[in-house]
């Protein structure tokens, strides 16, 4: 069934993993993109608030129309529905692919996952796609394919209000995945490293190191792409804690 997708990223609008999604998609639907005219990685779901935002009509490298768009991912979402095309919302939103996984707590600091999480919070079915990166091969044509193909299945999938799905790969051919897994979270994967440099003038300065990545806990998305699986996992917009929620109130509140 032929549906209207909104695409985006973080990486900018000429990114080969964009760019991979757009071929893919664009053969059975209308595929409308909209992504930030430079790299906007690691700005989490951050919005535009105090310097204007500009919409620019360009064209793809692969020949295609789009727009390009001086703000965030997030930026990017909400000038697509309410400004791009309000009276004909898309079907699907799809945020990727983005190269380096978006895992554990990564999850909360990634521009991907924030566009994905901006297409849910205006009810509307979204996914943040991304790959592993390492200095093995990055497959973003056979992901596209996958992520094509995933859509079809998901297109009618009743997704509660607020959930949107975050779609991690490994770094190895589509053809030698082990297959898909449902996964949750990690809490485990903290960079707490950190590359301590001295500049020419004898100051200090720093990069983060490699995330120290624990594959313990085998229901984690982490786990999962370990074991070269695809991860998905629902992302809840609510962050109430609701069992705490109530403790609260049973101690805190006079009936």
């Amino acid at each position: 069934m032929p549906m209207k997708i909104l695409l985006t990223n973080d990486d900018g609008y000429n990114a080969p993993g964009i760019l991979s999604l757009y071929e893919a998609l664009s053969v059975a639907h209308e595929v409308l993109l909209i992504a930030p005219d430079r790299e906007k990685s690691a700005v989490s779901h951050g919005i535009s608030l105090n310097q204007p935002m500009r919409i620019h009509k360009i064209t793809l490298d692969n020949g295609s129309q789009g727009y390009g768009i001086t703000g965030t991912p997030a930026d990017c979402v909400k000038l697509g529905l309410f400004e791009l095309c309000p009276s004909q919302p898309p079907d699907l939103i799809i945020s990727g692919i983005n190269p380096g996984c978006n895992t554990g707590v990564d999850i909360n600091y990634s521009g991907t996952v924030g566009a994905a999480r901006e297409g849910a919070l205006n009810q509307i079915l979204s996914m943040a796609v991304s790959i592993r990166r390492s200095d093995k091969i990055m497959d973003l044509q056979g992901m596209s394919r996958f992520i094509a193909g995933l859509s079809e299945k998901v297109h009618d999938f009743d997704l509660p209000p607020g959930t949107f799905l975050n779609i991690n790969a490994p770094d190895i051919p589509i053809d030698g995945v082990e297959g898909v897994r449902i996964t949750r979270q990690a809490q485990d994967n903290v960079s707490k490293q950190f590359e301590k440099r001295v500049d020419p003038k004898n100051r200090f300065y720093y990069w983060y190191g490699d995330v120290n990545r624990i594959t313990g806990e085998t229901d984690t998305d982490v786990n999962a792409l370990s074991q070269n699986y695809i991860s998905i996992t629902p992302i809840q917009c609510d962050n109430t804690d609701y069992r705490t929620m109530e403790k609260l109130t049973s101690i805190l509140v006079d009936d």
